[in-house]
């Protein structure tokens, strides 16, 4: 689980690094970068969702 709240970690950095990009600069590039990880970034919150619930049974 901890390896898990680690790649989220990691994958939020990376998205508010390409959203900000995309905010301030206006950098499209950067925007799909951003839109990608939020898509990995919600398999992982589901994942740890259903690992929390079990961990808490």
């Amino acid at each position: 689980m901890k390896n898990l709240v680690e790649q989220i970690a990691s994958q939020f950095e990376a998205f508010a690094k390409d959203a900000a990009a995309q905010v301030e600069n206006g950098n499209k590039a950067a925007g799909a970068r951003a839109r990608k990880v939020s898509l990995e970034i919600e398999k992982l919150l589901k994942q740890f969702r259903k690992d929390s619930i079990s961990a808490a049974k």
